[in-house]
């Protein structure tokens, strides 16, 4: 070998002894970290993040006259008894008995408690064989604070069924990795009108699988001009329904307890957010491979979804889907009556279903509960 040779090989040598040393630095550093976060909340992660979701998931048993519900805030709290109240005589007008967990008035900031006290009153509720079901008095935010805290295994060991939407998409999206169905569906505290109980008592009392259309334009405008259905690609696909709020979804990107969008039937809503924001939360997701994964895309209600600028300067809500759902040559639409919205329905989370472009509906394949 020459010593021009010598000279060209070094420096590959001394890199690889230098990556051979940052992961040993990194073992090392792992161990460490581990040993330092056992007498804190941050061993939780490695004990409560779910395995990866099977093929088969775990189906909690239905609701039934004169269960009782629990009712827990993973995110935000009830501003006083009153409210409990209301919520006691909806829970009841379901034929269902409440059950109110510790801290729903609890107030630290705009959290009803402390992680850990929020994350005990799930626990106990999935545990105590008294319950037969949870419910989310509200969402707000909070919900992904809970996750290292809960005990997933446990929960598919033992599965109940859990309803929520808003912030407690993230609660769902994990109860479908862990492999356990739940409802993205109206908070306990909703106003809950004739179509959203419907709903909601098909899917959870009667293990129904109804089919969900975008509803027929009935308004005054000649033709139809407002008519809900907006199809971005036609065509049918099946997969497992994932998804939620659009936020929240795409901010548990890279962490532990999101499932895998393979196949999936990817379902989204919003409120409150400006066009640049829903683009931003959708190319959140392309690059993270997620919309390259899915066989449908469903984007429900976008409630107040407009820059407040207004005018022409910015895309249209309907632009920023066009443009990022059309390219993904899947069917995809908007109009489902899901999200932010008094009638919404209550779509299981990690069933089978299959989406019609086209027409604008979801039919469901497979019962949520057992």
């Amino acid at each position: 070998m020459t010593i021009r040779q010598s000279l060209q090989r070094r420096p590959a040598r001394n890199f690889a002894r230098k990556l051979a040393r940052r992961d040993a630095l990194f073992e090392i550093g792992g161990g460490l970290c581990a040993l330092s976060a056992a007498g804190s909340g941050l061993a939780a992660f490695a004990r409560a993040a779910p395995a990866p979701v099977h093929a088969d998931m775990v189906r909690p048993p239905r609701l039934r006259n004169g269960d009782v519900l629990g009712l827990v805030a993973p995110a935000g709290f009830i501003a006083d008894r009153f409210g409990l109240d209301e919520i006691a005589a909806t829970v009841r007008a379901m034929g269902l008995e409440p059950r109110f967990a510790p801290h729903l008035t609890t107030r630290e900031g705009y959290l009803a408690g402390s992680d850990e006290e929020r994350a005990r009153d799930l626990m106990a509720m999935f545990a105590d064989d008294g319950v037969h079901g949870l419910m989310a008095v509200r969402g707000g935010w909070g919900s992904a604070r809970l996750l290292p805290h809960l005990d997933f295994a446990a929960i598919a060991r033992r599965p109940k069924l859990f309803a929520g939407f808003s912030d407690n998409t993230a609660l769902c999206l994990a109860l479908a990795r862990a492999g356990v169905v739940s409802i993205h569906g109206p908070n306990a505290a909703a106003s809950w009108p004739p179509a959203a109980w419907d709903s909601f008592r098909q899917v959870a009392f009667e293990a129904a699988t109804p089919t969900y259309a975008v509803a027929a334009y009935a308004g005054p405008n000649l033709g139809g001009r407002a008519s809900p259905v907006k199809t971005f690609r036609g065509g049918r696909a099946r997969g497992r329904l994932l998804g939620g709020n659009l936020s929240v979804l795409s901010a548990l990107v890279g962490t532990p307890w999101l499932p895998d969008f393979d196949g999936a039937i990817l379902f989204v809503e919003e409120t409150n957010e400006s066009e640049y924001r829903i683009d931003r939360m959708l190319t959140q997701l392309a690059l993270a491979g997620i919309l390259g994964k899915v066989a449908g895309v469903v984007f429900g209600q976008c409630t107040h979804c407009e820059n407040p600028d207004g005018g022409y300067s910015n895309f249209t809500v309907y632009e920023v889907l066009e443009r990022r759902l059309a390219e993904l040559g899947v069917p995809a639409f908007q109009g489902a009556m899901i999200g932010h919205v008094a009638g919404q329905v209550s779509v299981p989370v990690g069933v089978m279903a299959e989406i019609d472009a086209d027409a604008g509906t979801i039919r469901l394949l497979e019962a949520a509960v057992t």
